[in-house]
């Protein structure tokens, strides 16, 4: 699956708003801002990308709707919880909260390994050997 142009400009758009929003109310730009903005643009950037390209198959549970092995899907299994992840960890860094790891990122990781887990055993279940040569060929 590819980006179509529309898919492209969405994500455009949505990075620069981020970025205007977080450059007009913040400052000054130390490289604690500047890493976490970085990370920010990155995560949210890769997530919007992994949840477009993904499209129908999209659900809260995990369901066997179907396999995508392309764009993203190509190289990394669970893009939307790396990405998500990226994203998290950059607001962190950037709002100066280290108490966040503890009481909110920690959680987090360990919910989205245990989803990514269950999502491997429904995928398995359901599509074979197919899903397990795509495993052994991506990360996460």
């Amino acid at each position: 699956m590819s980006l179509r142009k529309s898919d492209l400009q969405l994500l455009a758009a949505s990075c620069a708003a981020i970025a205007v929003v977080y450059v007009g109310i913040n400052g000054p730009w130390t490289p604690r801002h500047i890493a976490g903005l970085a990370l920010i643009a990155l995560g949210y950037s890769g997530w919007l990308t992994a949840r477009l390209q993904i499209r129908e198959f999209f659900t809260a549970r995990a369901e066997a709707r179907g396999l995508v092995t392309t764009g993203i899907y190509s190289k990394i299994r669970n893009p939307i919880y790396v990405f998500g992840l990226l994203l998290f960890a950059g607001i962190v860094l950037y709002l100066a909260a280290p108490w966040w790891w503890l009481f909110f990122l920690a959680p987090i990781i360990l919910v989205q390994l245990w989803r990514a887990r269950n999502e491997a055993r429904v995928l398995e279940a359901k599509f074979g050997d197919s899903y397990r040569r795509y495993r052994a060929r991506t990360w996460f």
